[in-house]
């Protein structure tokens, strides 16, 4: 058998730990002073520590995000290899009306076909003013010469996203040759698609920005060039003065109008236009009930689906000068007279002081290496 366990010494007690010194007394608050300014409160401590501990996510940062993707406008070309591309004129002899814009957009220039932008009232202008029978789309462009009389151009054929890219060499030679187009195909009237590219083409052909422009036929005479100028506003749905194509339809008529009386011919009693009201509040707030987008006024943008151009609203000092946006041909002091001339005129002749151009030629510079035999 095995010899027992010797029994295990017993272990010394254990010394008594020393009491704790007692804690200090807090000193006593002071007590607040009601006028004192009450202190913001601070951001919230953050709770990361306890997601944590709850088993919750911590919050994605902004390297977790996923980046959009950039839609495919252009079909795999970049917006440089599409600014290589221009828009070609449509243009012709014989022409009652050449429409002109500042430069092709980037989508006008990519597809090659003037106003393709879905939200741009051109088209549909030409439909709701008589111009055309049918509605049109930008694939109708090159069917517009040789049925209707209509043409297009640029001032400037370099396209760009916008017209503010464009150089004041570019816009001062792009006026010279819409000069020289102009003075070889003469046509009958050339009509300006909105303010700023009139007031550009101004600027740079005679010197200064007209101090006050009314839409409609213009005072300013092109020299030794019969062709008639005539403004409208931007048939872009981004022109803040006119942001419906209803609104700008007046505009297309009076047009018709002004053909009609240059070539002595009648208009037909179906498409007469009687009593043009516009009021700017309604038509705003009609274009906010229909989802109708308007943006601020920049005098550099270019609608770039097709060479829309934004038109600048009304100043509020000059609101009452455009007659609530008439399309005005006459001064005021002559609205009479021009009603009785225009009852007794004859065909073919325009009245005195209704359709007045002024020559300009002792303010503009001379352009000695214009067009010479019909060359451009």
């Amino acid at each position: 058998p095995k010899p027992p366990k010797a029994p295990k010494e017993p272990k010394p007690p254990k010394a008594p730990k020393e009491p704790k010194p007692p804690k200090a007394p807090k000193a006593p608050k002071p007590p607040k002073d009601p006028n004192a300014p009450k202190a913001k409160p601070g951001p919230k401590p953050k709770k990361a520590a306890e997601a944590q501990a709850d088993g919750k996510q911590e919050k994605i940062d902004e390297s977790f995000k996923k980046v959009k993707r950039k839609v495919d406008r252009f079909k795999g070309m970049t917006e440089e290899e599409v600014m290589k591309k221009t828009l070609p004129d449509l243009l012709d002899y014989n022409l009652d009306y050449v429409i002109i814009g500042i430069n092709p957009g980037l989508m006008a220039a990519f597809i090659g076909r003037w106003f393709p932008g879905p939200g741009n009232h051109f088209w549909k202008c030409l439909y709701l003013s008589g111009f055309t029978e049918e509605q049109l789309n930008h694939m109708h462009d090159t069917t517009l010469p040789v049925k209707y009389k209509m043409g297009f151009t640029n001032m400037v054929a370099r396209a760009t996203p916008g017209s503010k890219d464009l150089s004041s060499k570019e816009l001062r030679e792009g006026g010279k040759i819409l000069v020289e187009k102009l003075m070889k195909y003469k046509p009958l009237i050339a009509v300006f698609n909105g303010k700023c590219i009139y007031e550009m083409f101004c600027r740079e052909l005679f010197g200064k920005k007209p101090k006050k422009l009314d839409f409609g036929l213009q005072p300013h005479k092109i020299p030794d060039c019969d062709v008639a100028l005539y403004l409208m506003p931007s048939s872009s749905a981004r022109c803040a003065q006119f942001p419906r194509a209803q609104d700008k339809v007046h505009f297309y008529i009076k047009l018709r109008e002004l053909r009609d009386q240059l070539k002595g011919e009648r208009r037909s009693a179906e498409i007469q236009e009687v009593d043009y009201t516009f009021d700017l509040k309604l038509a705003k707030e009609d274009a906010k009930r229909l989802a109708i987008k308007e943006e601020q006024y920049d005098p550099g943008y270019e609608d770039a689906y097709g060479g829309a151009y934004v038109e600048k609203g009304p100043d509020e000092g000059q609101a009452g000068s455009h007659i609530n946006g008439l399309c005005t041909f006459s001064s005021a002091g002559n609205t009479e007279e021009a009603k009785e001339a225009s009852t007794s005129q004859t065909e073919g002749q325009l009245p005195d002081g209704q359709w007045m151009t002024q020559s300009f030629a002792d303010q503009i510079p001379n352009i000695s290496d214009g067009p010479k035999d019909g060359s451009m």
